[in-house]
């Protein structure tokens, strides 16, 4: 499994980027991982728009899915043109019926709302992936990757401290943590993790690698980042857009 940072902003973008997003790639299958503000235009860098296979949502905050409305768009552009045959799957929780039903466009012809619940198994390209749900203002789901060798990537999406997610972690080899927080405001902001409370995280579940993202706009990432190691002996980075994770 590749996966390459598109995005790492919570909230909105800076200028030219994107909020926290992920293209993961295995046998040649191609899964957008949120879908929020800028995104569309970084994920092109990497593949076009005829080539996903599929794109997954955390939850329906606006800098995790401002995107999709754009990207059914150009779906249906790419089927007018002869790009693409195919509807594209976007997964999706279904604890928000209304947004959920978004997800579907032209009655299924251009794009198809597909249900995630949490424990309950689905085979997405060449993953298994679990979920669970995370401790954030709205349903959301935290993610596991699984891949036929036996490795696994975790994705936290949006959360404060979980127990849940704690477990979804255990011993996976990376662990991708939503960093929205300085550990000097931990409780501020309810639904949401610490810099300290990721690397605890990582340290509690005995992950591989931990990858810090969706960031605050005028927070020190380098004390971020210092403030998951105090708590995580093992390897700590914070995602940067072009970042490769290979597993």
């Amino acid at each position: 499994m590749k996966l390459t940072v598109l995005g790492i902003w919570g909230g909105y973008p800076a200028a030219g980027g994107a909020t926290s997003s992920f293209l993961l790639e295995e046998e040649g299958f191609r899964l957008l991982l949120e879908c929020g503000s800028g995104v569309l235009a970084q994920v092109q860098r990497y593949v076009s728009l005829a080539q996903l296979d599929a794109v997954m949502v955390s939850h329906y905050h606006h800098d995790h899915v401002a995107d999709l409305g754009c990207l059914q768009y150009g779906m249906l552009v790419q089927q007018r043109t002869g790009q693409r045959q195919q509807p594209l799957p976007i997964y999706g929780h279904s604890l928000d019926k209304p947004q959920f039903d978004r997800l579907t466009y032209k009655n299924g012809a251009v794009t198809k709302g597909m249900p995630l619940s949490a424990g309950e198994p689905v085979t997405v390209g060449p993953w298994r992936i679990l979920a669970c749900e995370a401790k954030h203002s709205v349903p959301c789901l935290a993610l596991k990757f699984e891949t036929a060798a036996g490795r696994s990537l975790v994705y936290t999406a949006d959360t404060e401290w979980s127990a849940d997610v704690l477990n979804l972690a255990a011993g996976a080899d990376v662990l991708i943590a939503e960093t929205t927080l300085d550990d000097a405001q931990a409780g501020a902001v309810p639904g949401h993790l610490t810099a300290g409370e990721a690397g605890r995280l990582a340290r509690q579940a005995c992950v591989g690698r931990l990858v810090l993202t969706h960031f605050s706009h005028g927070l020190d990432l380098d004390r971020l980042r210092r403030q998951a190691e105090a708590a995580f002996a093992g390897s700590v980075e914070l995602a940067m857009p072009g970042m490769a994770i290979e597993l």
